[in-house]
């Protein structure tokens, strides 16, 4: 194990980085089934709690709804995905044999990256929160914002030579192919 870690540790960042487009989306559809059973799990336990328990849904303000979904969503799954992607990478970068490369591997660097990855999907969150409580130019500035975000982060992934989204480029990380030659 430890001389895995030295090996891991002394990998390179590639300028030229050649994931094929196929195996960059096999990647995402991975990661969005995992989380997409995290969610459908959470929602089934909500469901149940609040029949079970407290009788039916209560109601909830915009700062109760926005904190809800923050705290249940988008902060478990950014803490997950930074553990998983230290540890040997999330269930999509296995499946599609990927590995996340470190500048400089720790955990911080990978949390900062698992979160400014997940930040379009908070936006998206408190845009469209907030456009069920009050559609108004903030509700469409967030959810356009997400949007346009999402973007970036898909094609710099996908055409950039480097393959870098601006997570990678502000943590300090690569996704590569698994046992690939560094330059």
């Amino acid at each position: 194990m430890r001389i895995l870690r030295r090996k891991t540790l002394k990998m390179k960042l590639k300028i030229d980085n050649p994931i094929p487009v196929k195996t960059r989306l096999k990647e995402l559809l991975g990661d969005w089934l995992f989380i997409s059973g995290y969610l459908i799990a959470l929602f089934l336990l909500a469901m149940g709690f609040y029949n079970l328990v407290l009788g039916g849904i209560p109601a909830f303000t915009e700062a109760q709804s926005q904190l809800l979904a923050f705290s249940t969503s988008v902060l478990p799954l950014t803490v997950i995905f930074a553990w998983l992607d230290y540890r040997k990478g999330s269930l999509g970068k296995r499946w599609a044999g990927l590995q996340l490369v470190y500048k400089h591997r720790s955990l911080s660097h990978s949390l900062l990256r698992s979160a400014i990855k997940f930040f379009p999907w908070q936006l998206g969150h408190m845009g469209a929160i907030r456009s069920a409580y009050q559609a108004d130019a903030l509700s469409i500035f967030l959810s356009t914002s997400a949007g346009i975000l999402f973007l970036i982060f898909l094609l710099m992934g996908l055409l950039r030579k480097d393959k870098r989204h601006p997570a990678d480029l502000l943590a300090g990380t690569q996704v590569q192919l698994k046992n690939s030659k560094q330059l």
